[in-house]
């Protein structure tokens, strides 16, 4: 399977995006460079020393491999290809790039109707053959097939995928196999030692090394997914696979990349285990996954906005919107607002909120600290669940989205800077005629019948007037087509 890359012009729903990995300035690295202010020597004896680093003792990789190798596991699906991703086509020919008319018929074109084959990883996490995945390696697969390490080969059930947090649960039918351990993704630190076994490329039981590089990364497009940022060599193929600690527990599943060419460019992503075993428990238990819903639309504070609600610092996530019978209203939520704390951890972000929030149990109460009118004051929410306020979402407003299957928002101005666009609607999610038309999670909606699209509300009342088909160009990195989609 494709890894999920996210190249550095992608934007925040995936396609467009720009990195999030805070780096060094040219500035700082010159002024780490001078040495330290002199000091008086009659004020060295106040001086304290420094405090020695504690080394770390680099992880025996070899056992971790040893021991773990044969619970990775490679996966590979196959499913039809409807109109989906389209395809490039030249010329014609083997010689076709020689003739001088080529450029002018090079471009892209839907794929044929037919069978598609893909690959990834994932790993055994019980003796009677439960593997844990990515979502998206299994995604539209009729068939799914399970390779072992000693070649051995099953036809799995999927259990259940989960879009949201990209996890998904398969079942072989087989006894005595070996598992991996898991760890505890929380005890992780900026620092530590990792290691990812998988299968880029099809290259089997592929080992690569790194540190984590961050934790709790909000990555634009994937709601509450606090992903674990790691320099460990991954690539596609690699989807699925686990992301080992020194002591040779797995604390991820590897994801994602940012990539401008595809291909591992030195930023990785993985989910961590923790969320992932609360998804494969509700998967073995129902089959499905419930996700919680606060009912906000909530934004970061900068230090502008932190000022003008008189806060001490920009942290929190700002209520911009609540909705209406939703648990933030019933709660006294108000926009304006700024949430500090969500069941007594502190939300830096708006993304933080997000993955708080998600992770919860739908039903549960959850205490909420916010800031208004230059004080604190203490909520309590009965968190309430996603796809019954989806569903509520969808009934108290047109169907056009429903028609269309696409989840949609506005390019903010840096993404639209990124993109090269003036306007148009990123996709956030997409299912139904849509997916079916070959649309993914990141493309640009840039116009309808070529009637160029600013708001979401634009687009409702285009699809509105349609009854059967509509053209939507679309932009994917710098390509763009025209994509007809069916409406029901």
């Amino acid at each position: 399977m494709q890894f999920r890359t996210r190249t550095l012009v992608w934007s925040a729903a995936g396609l467009l995006a720009v990195g999030t990995a805070t780096g060094l300035s040219a500035q700082g690295l010159i002024q780490a460079a001078h040495p330290p202010t002199a000091v008086a020597v009659s004020d060295t004896s106040q001086i304290a020393p420094p405090q020695p680093v504690p080394l770390m003792t680099a992880p025996n990789y070899r056992a971790i491999v040893s021991r773990n190798q044969a619970a990775v596991v490679g996966i590979t699906t196959a499913g039809p290809i409807t109109t989906a991703g389209p395809q490039e086509f030249s010329f014609g020919g083997p010689n076709g790039d020689d003739n001088p008319l080529a450029p002018f018929f090079r471009g892209r074109m839907p794929r044929p109707h037919g069978v598609q084959h893909a690959q990834g990883s994932g790993f055994l996490i019980s003796a009677d053959g439960l593997v844990l995945t990515n979502a998206h390696v299994v995604d539209g697969a009729k068939e799914v097939t399970v390779k072992l390490s000693d070649h051995r080969e099953y036809k799995a059930k999927v259990l259940g995928a989960d879009k949201s947090s990209d996890i998904a649960v398969l079942k072989i039918d087989a006894r005595d196999l070996p598992a991996v351990t898991l760890g505890d993704s929380d005890k992780l630190g900026v620092g530590d030692y990792v290691l990812a076994i998988g299968e880029p490329f099809g290259l089997e039981e592929t080992a690569t090394a790194g540190i984590v590089s961050a934790k709790g990364r909000s990555l634009p497009g994937d709601g509450y997914v606090p992903f674990i940022q790691t320099d460990a060599a991954v690539n596609p193929g690699n989807s699925g696979g686990p992301l080992f600690d020194a002591s040779g527990s797995v604390v991820g599943i590897n994801a994602q990349i940012y990539s401008n060419s595809g291909g591992f460019q030195g930023v990785s992503f993985a989910i961590p285990i923790n969320l992932a075993v609360q998804v494969k428990d509700q998967i073995v238990k129902t089959g499905k996954v419930a996700h919680s819903r606060l009912g906000v639309e909530v934004q970061t504070l900068n230090q502008s906005l932190a000022d003008s609600f008189k806060l001490k610092s920009p942290n929190g996530a700002l209520v911009a919107k609540v909705v209406p019978d939703s648990a933030a209203a019933q709660a006294g939520i108000k926009v304006g607002d700024v949430i500090l704390k969500f069941n007594g951890a502190p939300i830096i972000d708006a993304g933080q909120l997000s993955q708080r929030v998600g992770v919860a149990t739908p039903g549960e109460k959850a205490t909420i600290e916010i800031w208004r009118d230059g004080k604190s004051l203490d909520l309590t929410a009965v968190v309430g669940n996603a796809a019954t306020l989806a569903a509520n979402d969808d009934a108290s407003g047109d169907s056009s989205q429903a028609k269309l299957g696409l989840a949609l928002r506005p390019l903010n101005p840096e993404e639209r800077q990124q993109a090269g666009v003036p306007g148009g609607l990123v996709v956030e999610d997409v299912q139904g005629r849509a997916a079916e038309a070959g649309i993914q999670p990141g493309d640009v909606v840039l116009s309808v019948d070529g009637t160029p699209v600013q708001s979401v509300a634009q687009l409702r009342k285009m699809v509105k007037d349609h009854d059967k088909q509509i053209a939507l160009l679309i932009q994917r990195g710098d390509a763009r087509v025209f994509v007809p989609v069916t409406l029901g």
